[in-house]
């Protein structure tokens, strides 16, 4: 079969999460192609049908429940030997009823980190590392607080849950940078924290980091991406992501968002631009620009995966 005679579906995806992280896989029942194999619940999308009432329509019909709150997520597309599936991820944390499997259907809660039951469908393996996430991308700012304080400051995040964490100090000396985030990574891998290393790939080998965050500059002359387990990219527009996604970033941040007191007065994207920029793509984006935690919430709700901080987490 050919790429171009190979046929579109479109499926609409729930993440179905618990209060405690658990999420819910269902096995695809007999009779169905790929039958036995695990996925995320959800079915296909008529024509000029929205996909959240499609997912709607098809969580109530395979699990009988009703979504009450579904939040947009990320869309990925997989091809499998009979078609091209593109997979609009919803995330659920609210619905009425309890699921089973009204389809003979087999269920499991489980923690994405460490899920235990297989076959997964292919398409899912992506989908659990982006689910691996934290909703908080704190970036370091030693410069503000001076370097012992702000050890101090990272220590009281990181027992506060801080689990993904960017180390950016552009006044420090290369000295200086290494010696820093050297620290930073002993520290935050003590509480199972990943650590991102900005704009230098060679450091964060050195230092043993697990990964880069690249800047616009330096992600958008690649063609291939970095060769490296973990990376992110600093975005601004519609086209610097979809680059981004091209080259299969593990994430994106997305600003400005909000008005900053570091650039007061410059233009921003606001919720309804941030939300349109990154609709449907298949990397998470978290926002950036103005953010406080109280803001993760209505980030979620217009698209975002997350919200990343400068100042408001330290």
């Amino acid at each position: 079969m050919t790429e171009k005679s190979r046929k579109l579906l479109d499926v609409a995806v729930g993440v179905i999460q618990q209060s405690n992280g658990r999420i819910l896989l269902a096995q695809r029942p007999e009779g169905k192609p790929m039958s036995g194999y695990w996925e995320f619940p959800g079915g296909k999308i008529e024509p000029g049908e929205a996909p959240v009432r499609a997912l709607a329509r098809e969580l109530h019909e395979e699990l009988g429940i009703d979504i009450a709150h579904a939040l947009p997520w990320i869309t990925r597309e997989y091809q499998y030997p009979h078609a091209t599936a593109r997979l609009h991820m919803f995330h659920i944390t609210q619905w009425k009823g309890e699921p089973h499997g009204r389809e003979g259907q087999q269920l499991s809660w489980q923690d994405p980190h460490a899920v235990d039951i297989e076959p997964l469908l292919p398409a899912n393996h992506g989908i659990l590392k982006a689910l691996q996430l934290p909703r908080v991308y704190a970036i370091t700012k030693a410069a503000k607080f001076g370097t012992k304080a702000f050890m101090e400051r990272l220590q009281a995040a990181l027992e506060n849950g801080v689990r993904l964490i960017q180390v950016r100090e552009k006044d420090m000396t290369p000295q200086q940078l290494r010696t820093f985030t050297t620290d930073v990574i002993a520290m935050a891998h003590q509480y199972k924290a990943r650590v991102l290393v900005n704009g230098d790939r060679e450091l964060a080998i050195e230092t043993g980091a697990d990964g880069v965050h690249l800047q616009t500059s330096q992600f958008m002359q690649l063609e291939n991406k970095p060769d490296t387990k973990l990376w992110a990219a600093s975005c601004h527009n519609r086209e610097e992501l979809l680059h981004a996604a091209a080259l299969e970033a593990n994430f994106a941040v997305l600003s400005p968002v909000l008005p900053t007191q570091t650039h007061p007065g410059a233009p921003t994207l606001g919720w309804e631009g941030f939300a349109e920029q990154c609709a449907d793509l298949p990397m998470p984006v978290f926002a950036l620009g103005g953010m406080k935690l109280d803001l993760l919430d209505t980030a979620r709700a217009h698209n975002a995966h997350g919200i990343a901080l400068l100042s408001g987490i330290w």
